[in-house]
């Protein structure tokens, strides 16, 4: 059975940093595109930052320059740091998996979730 298991949110103060962990387990990952999307309150799941399966990235255009997602093959997790974190990225952040190698932004192309991690920034 695939798991995907979010930790590293927490509350922060604006401008501070946090780094989200999502650890794989069931399967490998190594050949697969993994993501992150949030969701706050009232609002719907949103597009984050994503990464193709050697690496290339692409990010929304409102964390892009703050935030970097990186993934380490070999202990099947991607990581997401977090910088200069504003009021507004206060959400429930979750990991994505695709079954496919291309990163893609549209949160229908992802396959498997995790339950998700909450960042609270406050300002």
């Amino acid at each position: 059975q695939v798991q995907l298991v979010e930790s590293g949110g927490g509350l922060v103060q604006a401008g501070g940093s946090l780094r989200l962990s999502c650890a794989a387990s069931g399967r490998t990952f190594s050949r697969n595109a993994m993501g992150w999307f949030r969701q706050a309150p009232g609002k719907e799941r949103e597009f984050v930052s994503t990464i193709s399966w050697n690496g290339n990235t692409l990010y929304a255009d409102s964390v892009k320059g703050r935030f970097t997602l990186s993934r380490d093959n070999a202990r099947n997790t991607v990581y997401l740091q977090m910088n200069s974190l504003k009021p507004e990225d206060t959400a429930v952040y979750y990991c994505a998996a695709r079954r496919h190698t291309q990163a893609i932004s549209s949160l229908i192309e992802y396959d498997f979730w995790g339950q998700g991690t909450q960042v609270t920034v406050s300002s």
